[in-house]
C-alpha cells in the first residue's frame, strides 16, 4: 500500500494515534497538517509567480499609473 506498509500496519498506527491523542484531537491535527501542506504549496508557487511577473498588485499598479 504505502511503500511496503500493509493494511494491518496502517490500522495499528491509527489505533495508536487514537490512544495517544484521543478521537477529538485527530481531526484538529489533520486539519493543521492540511493547512501546513497548503501553505507549503503556496510558498513554493510564489517564487514562480514572481519570476513570471504575476506578483500580486504590481500589474494593477503599473496599469493605473
Amino acid at each position: 500500500m504505502f511503500g511496503g506498509i500493509g493494511i494491518g500496519e496502517v490500522i495499528i498506527v491509527l489505533f495508536l494515534l487514537m490512544l495517544l491523542f484521543g478521537a477529538k484531537r485527530i481531526p484538529d491535527i489533520a486539519r493543521g497538517v492540511g493547512e501546513g501542506i497548503r501553505n507549503f504549496k503556496t510558498g513554493v508557487k510564489e517564487p514562480e509567480r514572481l519570476e513570471d511577473g504575476e506578483a500580486s498588485g504590481t500589474d494593477e499598479d503599473e496599469r493605473r499609473a
